[in-house]
């Protein structure tokens, strides 16, 4: 029997975030949070790795609150709500 063991792409530890590209898929979005930032990460179609680090303290209150379930939901709402769509 052939089991394939998913590795997860980020990594956090004491020493900080460690990022595997190779695992991640092409257009999806990674987050963790390591000294209460929200760290983002996603590889884009030309296998660039992009990432972003959110320090808003109610953000990242809330998305903890959550247990990270609906950050995607979450930081919809924080964009809509703080008018941060480009136009």
């Amino acid at each position: 029997m052939n089991v394939k063991t998913m590795t997860n792409p980020i990594i956090v530890n004491n020493d900080g975030v460690n990022f595997k590209p190779e695992l991640m898929e092409k257009e999806k979005l990674y987050h963790c949070i390591f000294n209460n930032k929200i760290i983002l990460a996603y590889k884009d179609h030309q296998d660039f790795l992009n990432c972003y680090e959110i320090e808003e303290p109610d953000l990242v209150k809330k998305i903890k609150s959550d247990n990270n379930q609906n950050i995607d939901a979450i930081l919809e709402e924080y964009i809509e709500k703080s008018n941060l769509k480009s136009k």
